[in-house]
């Protein structure tokens, strides 16, 4: 008895250009062709073909069916031990994936922030979310999880007019809404000193991150809220500077 392709394919419940495919990678053997062309596919072949498709179907990547074979030997260990760390890691990602999916259903976070951040999401502008987002891609897990704190600090009021700052606010808006965000900022800069030389956190080089700063700021904020910005930095680093300076004259100096 011997079978076409098609018929092959059929019988292993998969398709002709699976098998093909199986045959281009060489982990499935070319028939032998009768007179007129057709090939023609033995026992073997199903067989070789239906361990193939009982390895993928564990999730068996192809290029590592070879190493893993479809004896169960002893070689075969070290690939499956490292294919199961893989599915280990998928189904925890995926398990993930549907709390987050559930919390979504239910109204309790969204989908535009980073995973973690499920709790302050409502208190979140547009802006902030998208800021997390690309935070997430330019800081290491420990930094996001500062960041996270700080946004549960942040001042609702001041962040609520900064938020609706026009970019025609004048200079005497400007100041008095960075007067108001300065202590706070101070306080996450005191907290958080690595907020001052990232560079430790950092998971893309310092110019991409720098890059990627100064296109996203200035997209996300107008001129005013940049402005603001710029002058509570200044702030809260003079408030430092001070609370350093009353830190050392109260420090006792030795006679």
């Amino acid at each position: 008895m011997a079978w076409s392709t098609r018929e092959l394919a059929d019988l292993a419940g998969t398709t002709v250009n699976t098998v093909r495919h199986y045959h281009r990678s060489g982990l499935l053997e070319q028939p032998e062709r009768m007179s007129n062309g057709y090939k023609q596919y033995r026992a073997r072949h199903l067989v070789r073909l239906l361990q193939i498709r009982r390895l993928r179907d564990l999730g068996v990547p192809l290029a590592q069916i070879e190493a893993v074979g479809v004896s169960n030997g002893a070689n075969a260990a070290p690939a499956l031990l490292a294919i199961d760390a893989d599915l280990a890691a998928s189904i925890e990602r995926l398990q993930r994936a549907r709390a987050e999916i559930r919390a979504i259903l239910e109204g309790a976070t969204a989908t535009d922030v980073p995973a973690g951040f499920e709790g302050v999401a409502a208190t979140m502008s547009d802006a902030d979310r998208s800021l997390m987002l690309i935070y997430e891609q330019l800081y290491d897990e420990s930094a996001m999880t500062d960041l996270r704190q700080m946004v549960q600090a942040e001042p609702d009021d001041a962040s609520a007019e900064f938020d609706a700052l026009p970019p025609d606010a004048d200079d005497a808006v400007r100041q008095r809404l960075a007067e108001a965000l300065a202590p706070q900022l101070a306080q996450h800069l005191s907290d958080f000193p690595w907020l001052l030389q990232p560079a430790e956190h950092l998971s893309k080089s310092e110019r991409v991150t720098q890059e990627t700063f100064v296109e996203t700021y200035t997209e996300l904020y107008n001129e005013a809220q940049l402005n603001v910005l710029g002058r509570a930095s200044a702030l809260a680093r003079e408030i430092l500077a001070a609370d350093a300076a009353a830190n050392d004259e109260g420090e006792p100096h030795d006679g």
